[in-house]
């Protein structure tokens, strides 16, 4: 009883109702009518306005602050030694890959199994604000000049969020050599900045239910039913983009890590249910750390370093999922990115990844997807009533993260195995 009550109180479980409510309302509303006609429907979504406003007041200095804490914990992982700085570089190159398998997993699940283009129609109807970023039409030169800002106060304040997360690497890497006197006192500072803008963050998340329902009670009026058939499609898009980014660690594990497919799969499956579960890595941990040493030959030395940092820094599934997102409303609005826009959320979806591994799911979402579509050129409208269905993707999201770190975790200790070998 306890545990079903948790789940009908809980955030996603209400956001999720109040998209469903918000829907069947608006349907409604455009059969029937709507008391105070459009002056009832500006009202509404004015306050679904305001409340997307509010958190988008959050993301620059939650991204920044993320990314310098991030890149320093990153360094100071790295000093620890020879181990921890050859999994961080594994870390580092299957991130830029599966950020390439993004782009064309994307793209090539929306050439076989595109949007409803009825529904698509009606859903533009909610008539976005033009997104900051590149221009549709900017060639990659201008690409080019924007990864480094000539002014990175300006930079933030006009959303150019590329060149400011840019500056937040250098800046986060330049803090980590500093002296120790020096840098743990501005580290500390960024990280007390993070915990303020999550505290905001959180603020606004608890009113998410309100938010939705207005966003979604508009979408109603203009999309009707189909909108809930093309949030399905989303859902079904971004889910088979993670299971197949999951999929690709099975024949990593055998050719890198020199395992068989079968043991691999038996060592992993125990840690997946726990992660299906419970959509969490970090409760997966134990699980993954037994079955690392017992089914994989881990050393636990090696499994007790590699494991916890996998899941305090590596979220493989992070640039798949936040840049599908990103493509996808891109095609809902029916814009084509250009190869700069393209490169652009490219590069912010890799950087990105590192900052937001430890934020609690509905701030994780805004705080990593929100930079992609700005820098993609993309309107950030629809992204609370994809927040309400991404219970579901949140599932193979967990599911791709507990695989990839199992086979890391396997691939470092047989490359460690061949550099000790005489």
């Amino acid at each position: 009883m306890k545990s079903a009550r948790s789940f009908l109180t809980s955030l996603s479980t209400l956001v999720l109702l109040s998209l469903v409510l918000g829907l069947l309302a608006g349907a409604a509303a455009q059969k029937w009518g709507l008391p105070g006609g459009h002056v009832t429907a500006d009202f509404i979504q004015a306050l679904g306005q305001l409340w997307l406003n509010a958190l988008r007041m959050t993301i620059i200095p939650l991204v920044f602050s993320l990314l310098v804490t991030g890149i320093a914990s990153i360094a100071d992982a790295a000093r620890t030694g020879r181990l921890a700085l050859k999994a961080v570089a594994w870390f580092g190159g299957l991130i830029v890959f599966a950020t390439v398998y993004a782009v064309a997993a994307a793209y090539g699940l929306h050439a076989v199994w595109p949007i409803d283009p009825e529904g698509a129609r009606l859903l533009l109807a909610i008539k976005p604000e033009g997104a900051e970023g590149l221009g549709a039409g900017a060639p990659f030169s201008e690409f080019v000049k924007t990864i480094a800002p000539s002014n990175p106060i300006r930079a933030a304040a006009e959303d150019a969020i590329l060149g400011m997360v840019v500056f937040a690497v250098f800046f986060g890497f330049a803090a980590s050599g500093l002296p120790e006197r020096l840098r743990v006192p501005l580290i500390t500072f960024f990280e007390a900045v993070g915990e303020t803008m999550i505290v905001i963050v959180r603020w606004v998340l608890s009113v998410a239910p309100l938010g939705v329902f207005a966003l979604s009670v508009g979408v109603g009026l203009t999309a009707g039913a189909s909108a809930a058939g093309v949030l399905l499609h989303y859902v079904a898009l971004i889910s088979l983009a993670c299971i197949g980014i999951g999929l690709i660690f099975y024949p990593l594990a055998v050719i890198f890590g020199r395992v068989s497919l079968g043991r691999f799969a038996r060592a992993a499956a125990p840690a997946q249910v726990v992660a299906f579960s419970t959509q969490s890595s970090l409760a997966s941990l134990p699980v993954m750390v037994e079955r690392a040493v017992d089914e994989l030959g881990v050393r636990r030395a090696t499994a007790g370093l590699v494991l916890p940092l996998a899941v305090a820094v590596f979220r493989i599934t992070s640039p798949v999922a936040n840049l599908g997102v990103a493509i996808y409303c891109a095609h809902l609005f029916g814009l084509e990115p250009s190869a700069g826009q393209l490169f652009a959320a490219m590069l912010t979806a890799v950087l990105i990844s590192i900052g937001t591994v430890g934020l609690p799911g509905q701030a994780s979402f805004f705080a990593s997807i929100a930079p992609i579509c700005i820098a993609m050129g993309v309107p950030l409208e629809l992204l609370p009533l994809l927040l309400a269905v991404e219970v579901v993707p949140d599932i193979f999201r967990t599911l791709g993260n507990v695989t990839a770190d199992l086979a890391v975790v396997r691939i470092v200790e047989g490359a460690e195995a061949t550099d000790n070998r005489p």
